[in-house]
């Protein structure tokens, strides 16, 4: 861990006043870029995920913290500080803090925040050139905003769930909390160019971000397809809506995905896989048709496919160019050689956990003049209420 590389964002300041995953995920992606951000959190209970397990990280003892790995996964290089905002001394001590921060993330329910007068209609005068992010699940405005947003509500009724899972089985969630990490993500794009356009004209603003929003952004192409032709698209299971064949296959011990992007690539696939007859095919002769004949061509791959094991696909397809990949467990993933490579597995030294370290994701931000930065490992509740007292009051 060097602390001594050029930081992007060193010398801004983040008050981060959210909490589960969308909020500190963001605030994690500016503390990586060298932002001071100062994690501010219930006393007693801090944020909700310290406890959302097992698996917890285990202290120097062998004792399991409350500090579990869903709270482990967003929130690195942050200092914790507990503060009851109904307390008005706290509140004092938040308002202290404001005065020298540059930005401030939140994810209250919409006018949560009011009744601290903390709401941004409350503060953005006493504090002009704050930049204030609001993550909720349904944004400031419109029918639903009060109520409360949660990611698997939220891929479902933005669309994600009846695009995944097979034809006839349920509409299927993600397998990881898709929409509050790309609000995360979204979140921290809206910070960047406030902070920047806050260098231009000395003001701060207010960005306005919900979960259901982000969502329906990403549902890119699918989405795309839809407002194009107003047709409802169906699950297609591991298929893909535009390409064919671009899905996950079965060699005879294991499986693989086949993700053929043209037509040059499907002849290609047919003469390595022995398949000569399914290119001469005018059915399959181009993508459209194929598309029209997905469930035909796509059968007679399956059976080609299976006669031999992956890894012998997986070699003779990479070698003549046809796109091509195994289906990985984490086990898989993470003793990926390239992986190892990468550094995708993060050791961050940490004075109270088992071992004196927690194991992380590591971003996948490789900038070459200002790289991500690991300085802190996320912070117990409280720890360092002293320190950032000392360090934004003090001057």
């Amino acid at each position: 861990m060097n602390t001594l590389q050029p930081m992007a964002l060193a010398g801004i300041r983040v008050l981060d006043l959210s909490r589960i995953l969308a909020g500190p995920s963001a605030t994690q992606i500016l503390g990586d870029l060298g932002a001071d951000v100062v994690k501010v959190e219930r006393p007693g209970e801090g944020d909700d995920t310290r406890k959302w397990g097992p698996p917890y990280q285990r202290d120097e003892e062998g004792v399991e913290t409350q500090e579990s790995a869903y709270y482990l996964s967003a929130n690195r290089n942050k200092r914790s500080i507990a503060l009851d905002l109904a307390d008005p001394k706290d509140l004092e001590q938040l308002h202290k803090l404001l005065e020298r921060a540059d930005v401030l993330v939140e994810n209250y329910k919409v006018g949560g925040l009011a009744k601290y007068g903390l709401a941004y209609e409350q503060i953005k005068d006493r504090y002009p050139k704050l930049v204030y992010c609001s993550v909720t699940g349904f944004g400031q405005t419109g029918p639903y905003a009060t109520r409360p947003g949660y990611d698997f509500l939220i891929q479902g009724m933005g669309g994600i769930m009846s695009l995944t899972g097979d034809p006839d089985g349920v509409p299927m969630k993600v397998g990881v909390g898709v929409a509050d990490v790309m609000t995360g993500m979204y979140a921290t794009v809206g910070i960047l160019a406030a902070l920047r356009h806050r260098e231009q004209s000395g003001t701060g603003q207010q960005i306005d971000i919900s979960l259901l929003d982000t969502q329906i952004s990403w549902l890119v192409n699918a989405g795309t397809n839809y407002l194009m032709d107003r047709k409802v698209p169906q699950r297609l299971g591991n298929g893909h809506p535009n390409i064919v064949p671009y899905q996950v296959f079965t060699a005879s011990d294991a499986p693989l995905i086949l993700a053929v992007g043209n037509d040059s690539q499907f002849r290609r696939f047919c003469e390595v896989a022995g398949l000569d007859a399914l290119a001469s095919d005018p059915r399959f002769a181009t993508n459209v048709q194929r598309i029209a004949n997905r469930k035909e061509v796509c059968d007679a791959i399956d059976a080609g496919l299976k006669k031999r094991p992956r890894e012998e696909w997986l070699r003779e397809l990479e070698a003549v160019g046809v796109p091509c990949g195994p289906v990985n467990d984490l086990q898989d993933v993470f003793n990926d050689p390239h992986v190892r490579a990468r550094g995708s597995e993060l050791r961050m030294p940490c004075d109270w956990a088992e071992g004196g370290q927690v194991s992380l994701l590591a971003s996948p931000l490789k900038l070459s003049a200002t790289p991500a930065t690991y300085r802190l490992p996320p912070p117990r509740l409280n720890e360092h209420m002293d320190e950032v007292l000392v360090d934004w009051l003090s001057n």
